[in-house]
């Protein structure tokens, strides 16, 4: 795997780096050793699987509550997403910056996403799934989130949002939460 610093202290893109033939590839997806030696959080507890029928469905913009903070490592396995991510750290140089980028099928890049930060994605293919391995247990009464379209983060999605949940549409505003 090839490792890439995001614009956000602590965020890292992830590459894949297949081995191919004329059966197709193999590629490591994960290795803990890789991530510890840079010192990435390699504790994966549970793995999630998001599906997702029509281009331009939004979800987002969600983080978890200490003491449930949550790394993620998300993967697009197919179709295509927006991803993006929000530093909501406030010791952090890079508080209240976000950074987003396009993960696909057909890229098969992965976003590593440290504690304390918001997460959402827009999908920009109908029939797209993401997968995300968590450094801890989903905790529902821990939950939380931000606005998709908060002004003070100044998100610009590449497409329209067609598709949101009650619930992520009604996120409050950050200064608000």
């Amino acid at each position: 795997m090839k490792f890439s610093k995001t614009p956000l202290k602590d965020a890292w893109v992830i590459e894949l780096e297949p081995k191919s033939d004329d059966r197709g590839y193999f590629a490591r997806a994960f290795c803990k050793n890789e991530f510890d030696e840079l010192g990435i959080e390699s504790n994966v507890v549970q793995v999630n699987v998001s599906f997702n029928h029509k281009a331009g469905t939004l979800r987002g913009m969600h983080y978890q509550k200490e003491p449930a903070q949550e790394t993620k490592i998300i993967r697009c396995t197919q179709g295509a997403i927006y991803d993006v991510i929000i530093d909501l750290r406030k010791d952090s140089p890079t508080y209240m910056q976000h950074f987003g980028i396009e993960l696909s099928a057909q890229n098969m890049l992965k976003l590593f996403v440290p504690r304390g930060f918001g997460h959402g994605y827009l999908t920009l293919e109908d029939n797209t799934e993401a997968r995300y391995m968590v450094s801890e247990f989903y905790t529902p009464e821990l939950e939380a989130g931000v606005r998709y379209d908060d002004p003070v983060f100044g998100i610009e999605w590449p497409i329209p949002i067609s598709v949101i949940s009650e619930k992520d549409a009604r996120w409050p505003l950050y200064n608000e939460a």
